[in-house]
């Protein structure tokens, strides 16, 4: 005979624990889901969403800078003068302040007082008023006054002093020559490190040197001459 084990996938098993089994379904013969409509495995999904909802994490964001920064006028620390400030609970004298014109005295045409002008009363301007006494300064005259000068004479500075050699002894006199120079030889002489000594082989034995000649060309003619007698 033959033993058939049972396995956990048969319908026909009630006894033993059964797995959860799935299958895939057959596309519906609707025309209208035959069409690819459904996204492909690129389709995004958000990290932040599960089966549960939206995960509690806190999520922050920056803001772009303002265009208009005049909205924001809060004063700086130096805009307050806390100095000035009366101490709460102290006398202090009655301070008025001057509001501006209400707008039924701005059709008000009587002049300011700046506009009007007293009349001076230095001289005798006015006959009706009795005026203080007025002095004028005239330039000081050139002929006729204390400082004019009748004779003419010539003043401190238009003398000479008078030379003291000439009504006293005569002190002693002295010049200054210019430089003289000892009579000599003007000739250049050589200095010490113009001499060599050590090159001299006049008086003193001598290795031989040699030269190096000009190099001749063996095809060149020589030079034939003819020796007369």
């Amino acid at each position: 005979c033959c033993l058939c084990i049972p396995t956990q996938y048969s319908k026909g098993i009630f006894t033993k624990t059964m797995r959860p089994a799935y299958s895939f379904g057959v596309r519906l013969e609707n025309p209208m889901f035959k069409a690819g409509f459904s996204p492909g495995p690129g389709y995004f999904i958000n990290s932040s969403i599960s089966r549960y909802g939206k995960d509690g994490t806190p999520s922050y964001t920056i803001l772009g800078r303002q265009k208009d920064l005049n909205a924001f006028k809060t004063p700086a620390p130096g805009t307050y003068s806390p100095e000035k400030v009366h101490p709460q609970g102290e006398r202090h004298a009655p301070a008025y302040s001057m509001g501006s014109r209400t707008r039924f005295r701005k059709s008000d045409t009587v002049p300011a007082p700046n506009s009007y002008s007293l009349p001076t009363m230095l001289g005798s301007r006015i006959a009706t008023q009795r005026a203080a006494a007025s002095y004028s300064m005239t330039g000081r005259a050139k002929t006729g006054s204390f400082a004019e000068d009748l004779a003419k004479t010539p003043g401190p500075c238009r003398y000479n002093p008078a030379n003291p050699n000439l009504c006293k002894k005569k002190q002693p006199a002295y010049s200054m020559l210019g430089r003289s120079y000892m009579p000599g030889d003007s000739t250049k002489k050589p200095g010490p490190g113009a001499h060599r000594p050590e090159g001299v082989t006049t008086n003193k034995p001598k290795a031989p040197s040699f030269s190096l000649g000009i190099r001749h060309s063996e095809y060149i003619t020589p030079l034939i001459i003819d020796v007369t007698d």
